[in-house]
């Protein structure tokens, strides 16, 4: 091609730029054809001016920073939304801000909807603003999955343990934080220990994080809690480990011994487990195994012997019946929080009609109403209600409701009067007669 001839396409290329930026037809950047458009330009980088072209320089620079900065804060935030509510939880979380009445926009900012996309309000861990404190083998874990039907409500996965241990209270708040779930504002965060209740040192150190937090205690008739808590613990005792007969630790095998003896609800004498350790262990052979009645005896007894010594008095050092004093307990907690903190569940209740104590405790919380009849339905194989989600229906797994044992009439109608002057003292703490038979 000669010279003349691409001067010519110059000048034929429509194109014209105040700067000086050249636009040259493709014809010149490859060999001619014979079918040639002359108005067919690219653009040729070159700015023959310094200074346009380090502003030009710096624009495009300026441009790409902006960008990679909105993309980077964009997979930020994603990053964080992942780690805070996994795709499980972000659905149900969707679907509980979803069906706030309007009234709750004050305290729960709806996620803002755009195109193929959904942007939830900022989440965090909180610490509890409530706590069921107990009691034990009354129904608290039943208690919590309900309250968790309510959109305002927010759930510890399981039992914490923080202020009963020591080894847990010691690593501090934020700690304990971190167990929490993540929340909304204006959500309750709600964690359950039943041992709470039965721990001396408890109240003190509830206060100390909160002192104006609100407590559920729920209870059941003394003597069927008794009895339910005799059950857990055989069930437990009987599926616990020992150590070997052989174990060249004995102090090892007595501190087993003691753990063993708080699962069957009883105490050791001093002594008791070192002696056991030394004489109560059966061997077998290559492997050494025993069971568990060969090397604890309590764990073979029945709820009648161990509830009544052989003089026919009660023993009022079981602890499952300890358990069932509530008034001992429950003065603790009233030395340190005021009375309107507390609210009593009656257990029995919730078991047959669960939305009437489930209204007062939403009217304790101050939330609104929000939980109804249509939330349950009666399993006849289980015996009791299970609940029903949005994404379908849920009962406690099967270890909750096992069957009891079958206890002679005498013993109960025994017990019951034994507990009647403990309940009459439970009740002028509460001011509420709960009607707990006698005999």
């Amino acid at each position: 091609m000669t010279a003349k001839r691409k001067g010519d396409q110059l000048r034929d290329c429509p194109a014209k730029l105040p700067l000086d930026i050249l636009w040259l037809p493709k014809s010149v950047m490859r060999p001619a054809g014979p079918e040639i458009s002359h108005t067919d330009c690219i653009l040729v980088v070159g700015v023959s001016r310094p200074k346009l072209a380090a502003a030009f320089l710096t624009v495009i620079i300026v441009s790409l920073f902006l960008t990679f900065h909105v993309l980077y804060d964009g997979a930020v935030y994603n990053i964080q939304a992942a780690q805070a509510v996994s795709e499980h939880q972000l659905a149900f979380l969707a679907n509980r801000v979803t069906h706030l009445n309007p009234g709750d926009m004050n305290t729960i900012n709806h996620p803002m909807v755009f195109p193929n996309r959904v942007r939830f309000p900022k989440t965090r861990k909180r610490l509890p603003q409530t706590l069921i404190i107990g009691v034990r083998k009354c129904g608290t874990r039943a208690l919590l999955e309900m309250l968790y039907l309510h959109p305002r409500i927010q759930k510890a996965g399981g039992e914490v343990h923080f202020f009963d241990r020591d080894e847990n209270y010691l690593k501090g708040l934020e700690w304990y934080r971190k167990k929490m779930p993540h929340s909304f504002q204006g959500q309750i965060t709600i964690e359950k220990s039943p041992s709470y209740f039965v721990s001396p040192e408890v109240p003190e150190r509830v206060r100390a994080m909160n002192a104006s937090i609100k407590l559920l205690l729920i209870v059941r008739e003394p003597v069927t809690r008794a009895i339910s808590d005799y059950t857990q613990l055989r069930s437990h005792a009987a599926t616990a480990p020992l150590p070997l007969a052989n174990s060249p630790h004995p102090q090892q095998q007595a501190y087993h011994l003691s753990t063993q003896s708080k699962f069957l609800g009883v105490q050791l004498e001093n002594g008791d487990a070192n002696d056991l350790s030394n004489n109560g262990h059966t061997s077998t052979g290559v492997g050494n195994t025993q069971t568990t009645s060969s090397a604890f005896p309590s764990a073979s007894k029945s709820f009648e012997e161990l509830a009544i010594f052989p003089n026919g008095t009660v023993n009022e050092s079981y602890r499952p019946l300890i358990i069932s004093m509530y008034h001992l307990h429950l003065h603790r907690w009233l030395e340190v929080f005021p009375r309107e903190q507390l609210l009593v569940v009656n257990g029995d209740q919730l078991i047959e009609d669960p939305v009437s104590q489930l209204r007062r405790i939403e009217n304790f919380l101050g939330i609104e109403h929000r939980i109804n009849n249509m939330h349950f339905y009666f399993n006849e194989t289980k015996g009791f209600y299970c609940l029903r989600y949005d994404s379908g229906d849920r009962c406690l797994r099967e270890t909750k409701g096992r069957k009891h044992p079958h206890i002679d009439p005498l013993v109960v109608s025994k017990l019951r009067k034994f507990f009647a002057e403990h309940n009459q003292k439970f009740y002028e703490l509460v001011g509420q007669d709960l009607g707990w038979p006698e005999e």
